[in-house]
């Protein structure tokens, strides 16, 4: 049998008073995200990249219900990902500039990044049968593996063949579906059939749907079944239901303006902002100053020489 559940929260009521350390990291998270946009714009940064906008609330949340011992495997739209399981936004700046300090040297860049026990491609799809690897090596050992994925993978058949090898091996998975309506420029509903929920049950895997932007509700909610994950019961299969507030990549917005500002009115920075009129700028205005002072520091060093070993 498989549960289908939700965690929501009336966008309409006033939001939850996080802890401080959550609103620091949400913060710090959103003005890395903007400073990079910036720096594209300065012509400081070449390539690509792909901010979090808006969904920074979402590995914040569950960053807490993860353990030294487990891995994160992410996409290309991984920079909030990795700021909330290593505070380290300094050599991951230095990575995606191709500075001294790099994690990889500079020369995995935006995307491709691997630290310890993190992981992310800009291949819509590979990270899955990845992680469900990387489970298979972690089953027992009360460690698990969590994957982030977007409503656009859900159009790769890697996606199925690694449920079914995760349910068949019950493996110890936790699948993130950051479903922000829009796979690149296609709309989700032109884009793929069905439903999440459905293909998970199609697998028998459990599913969990979540609507609430809160960290503390969030979090209350899947902790109870991220353990079961722990305790061998086989994947789970989240689904936020998100908006991403920022451009696809750099500034290639293909929204209209009115669904660029529907997305917007669900941003958790304006309603905090709102809300909490009293801390919040102070808060705000000092992650903004540190990420500045960061890429103040980081666009000075020399850049990153890869050495063949």
């Amino acid at each position: 049998m498989v549960a289908t559940v939700s965690t929501s929260h009336d966008l309409r009521r006033s939001p939850l008073p996080p802890a401080q350390e959550d609103l620091e990291l949400l913060l710090l998270i959103r003005h890395f995200e903007l400073t990079l946009l910036r720096l594209f714009e300065t012509g400081e940064l070449s390539g690509t990249t792909h901010t979090c906008l808006g969904q920074e609330y979402i590995p914040v949340a569950l960053a807490p219900l993860f353990r030294e011992e487990d891995f994160v495997l992410s996409n290309h739209r991984g920079h909030g990902h990795f700021l909330a399981r290593y505070a380290e936004p300094h050599a991951l700046l230095a990575e995606i500039m191709g500075r001294e300090g790099a994690l990889c040297a500079g020369v995995g860049g935006s995307q491709h990044v691997y630290h310890r026990r993190f992981l992310s491609t800009g291949v819509q799809g590979e990270s899955l049968p990845v992680a469900v690897g990387v489970a298979l090596k972690l089953a027992g050992t009360g460690a698990l593996a969590c994957v982030y994925v977007g409503d656009g993978t859900w159009g790769e058949g890697a996606v199925y063949e690694a449920l079914n090898m995760a349910r068949l091996w019950r493996v110890p998975l936790l699948v993130v579906v950051e479903n922000n309506g829009i796979a690149q420029s296609t709309p989700t509903r032109e884009q793929m059939a069905g439903s999440v929920a459905a293909r998970a049950a199609a697998f028998d895997v459990p599913y969990h749907r979540v609507t609430s932007t809160e960290v503390d509700e969030i979090r209350a909610g899947l902790a109870a079944p991220v353990e079961a994950v722990r305790s061998g019961q086989g994947p789970l299969v989240v689904e936020f239901v998100t908006h991403r507030i920022g451009p696809h990549s750099k500034g290639d917005d293909s929204r209209s303006p009115e669904e660029v500002a529907l997305a917007a009115g669900q941003d958790w920075h304006a309603r905090y902002a709102a809300a909490f009129p009293d801390s919040f700028p102070a808060l705000d205005a000092r992650a903004r100053e540190r990420v500045a002072r960061i890429a103040a520091e980081v666009t000075a060093r020399p850049p990153s020489v890869w050495e063949r070993g």
